[in-house]
C-alpha cells in the first residue's frame, strides 16, 4: 500500500497541526510494513518568523519519504496565505504527478489542503481521507462581517471549493464534535472524531504543583491571532488584577503588534510579551506557572471549534483559565476539572473569578489516560490503513 500523506504543518514546525500529522505519520510507519510507503508532503517551517527552524528538504526511510516545500514566509495576511498555499499546491502537483498511491490523506484547518488532496484523489481516482481541525467556511465570514461586500461574494465561492471537497471524500475525520451539524449535509463520507491529545513528551514526567510567591503568573502560549481576540482581554484584565498577577505571553501571530498598542494603551506594566519557544523550553513556561490561559475571539465560527491547547493545559496540575463558549466549554465543564470557565471578551466574569478562586491540589488522571495522543493516533491510523486495503 502507498499512502500520499499531505499537511501544510509537520516537524520541526510548532504548531497543533505539525504535532497531530507527525504523531499519526510515526503511527502509520509502525503499523505498516516494509513493502508499505508513505509519501510526505509538507512544507518548510513558516508557522512564526520568530522561530526559525529547517527540515531537510528531501528525507526518506525504508518506506517513507518527506517532501518539504519551501514557501514564501508571510506575517497571516489573507492574501500572503493564498500567495504561500499557492506555492504549496503548485510543487505538490509536480511531485505526485508521475506517482501512484493507494489513498490520499490530507489534514485541514484552512480547507485548502483538504481541497488538494480532492483534486489528486479525482486525478487518480483514488478515496480520500480528510482529517478537518477547522470550518474555513464559518471562519471566514465572522472575519469579513464588517465587510459585506467582501463577506457574501467570499462565502459563496469557497461554499463551493467546500461541497466540491467534502461532498465526494471516503471519509472525513473532524476533531470536534461541535462540527458534527454542520457536515450532516455530506452524507458520501463516512465520519469518526479522533480529537487532539496528549503527545507523550508531557506524560511520564513528574509536574510540580502550586508555587509560593506574592504575584501569581497567568501564562498563555500559542497563537496571537485574530482567532485568539488577545488584545480584547489581556491588557483590560492584567490592569485590574496589576497587584495580584502577572501576564506571561509566549507566541507570535498577526495582531502580536496589536495586543502590544493596546497594552501601551492601558499603560500595563505587568504582562511580558515572548517569543516562541521550542516545545522543551515551553514545559520550563508552563511548569513555573500557576495559571495557564486559553481564550478563543467571540466569533460564531468559534462555538463549534475545540483548541488543541486544551489537551496540553491539562496535563499540568494547575488550574486553567478558559475564555471559551459552544462545544469547547461543554467539552471542558465535561472533561477537564478545575477550570475557570467565562464568555470571550467578559473581562468582568475572568477577573471576578479569579480573585477568588482557591487554588489545591489537582489530579486529571483520568483526563490524561483517555486523550492519550498515541492511543487516539493508533485507533486514527488503523482506520486510515483499512480504507487503503479496502480500496486495493
Amino acid at each position: 500500500m502507498k499512502i500520499l500523506f499531505l499537511t501544510y504543518y509537520f516537524e520541526p514546525d510548532l504548531c497543533a497541526g505539525s504535532f497531530r500529522n507527525t504523531s499519526l505519520f510515526k503511527e502509520l510507519l509502525n503499523q505498516l510494513t516494509d513493502n508499505d510507503f508513505v509519501h510526505v508532503i509538507t512544507t518548510q517551517p513558516h508557522r512564526y518568523k520568530s522561530f526559525q527552524a529547517e527540515g531537510k528538504e528531501i528525507e526518506t526511510g525504508t518506506n517513507f519519504r518527506i517532501d518539504r516545500i519551501k514557501i514564501p514566509l508571510h506575517k497571516s495576511g489573507f492574501s500572503e496565505q493564498i500567495k504561500s498555499f499557492y506555492v504549496f499546491y503548485r510543487k505538490t502537483l509536480e511531485l505526485v504527478k508521475k506517482q501512484d498511491y493507494d489513498l490520499v490523506y490530507a489534514s485541514s484547518s484552512r480547507l485548502f489542503t483538504a481541497f488538494l488532496g480532492r483534486r489528486i484523489a479525482a486525478h487518480k481516482s483514488l478515496p480520500l481521507y480528510l482529517d478537518i481541525r477547522d470550518i474555513f467556511v464559518d471562519t471566514m465570514k465572522d472575519l469579513f462581517k464588517n465587510k459585506k461586500y467582501l463577506q457574501c461574494p467570499f462565502e459563496l465561492f469557497f461554499k463551493r471549493i467546500e461541497h466540491y471537497t467534502f461532498s465526494k471524500a471516503k471519509h472525513i475525520n473532524l476533531v470536534s464534535e461541535g462540527f458534527r451539524n454542520y457536515f450532516e449535509k455530506y452524507r458520501f463520507p463516512s465520519y469518526s472524531y479522533y480529537t487532539n491529545g496528549i503527545d507523550d513528551l508531557f506524560l511520564n514526567r513528574s509536574w510540580e504543583g502550586k508555587i509560593n510567591r506574592e504575584r501569581k503568573v497567568v501564562l498563555y502560549a500559542g497563537n496571537i491571532g485574530q482567532g485568539q481576540g488577545l488584545e480584547k482581554i489581556i491588557p483590560q484584565a492584567a490592569q485590574l488584577l496589576a497587584d495580584t498577577f502577572v501576564f506571561k505571553i509566549v507566541g507570535d501571530g498577526g495582531t502580536k503588534a496589536l495586543l502590544k498598542s493596546e497594552l501601551q494603551e492601558f499603560g500595563v506594566t505587568n504582562v511580558e510579551l515572548c517569543d516562541p519557544v521550542s516545545r522543551d523550553r515551553l514545559m520550563e513556561y508552563y511548569q513555573e506557572a500557576d495559571y495557564l490561559f486559553l481564550h478563543l475571539n467571540d466569533y460564531d465560527a468559534f462555538k463549534k471549534v475545540l483548541p488543541s491547547k486544551i489537551f496540553e493545559y491539562a496535563v499540568f496540575n494547575k488550574p486553567i483559565i478558559a475564555g471559551v463558549s459552544g462545544y469547547a466549554q461543554q467539552f471542558i465543564r465535561e472533561n477537564v476539572e478545575d477550570c475557570i470557565l467565562f464568555h470571550p471578551t467578559d473581562v468582568r466574569a475572568m477577573v471576578e473569578q479569579l480573585k477568588v478562586y482557591k487554588q489545591h491540589d489537582i489530579d486529571r488522571s483520568d483526563f490524561i489516560q483517555k486523550f492519550s495522543r498515541r492511543n487516539i493516533m493508533r485507533k486514527m491510523a488503523e482506520d486510515i490503513i483499512q480504507i487503503g486495503k479496502n480500496n486495493g
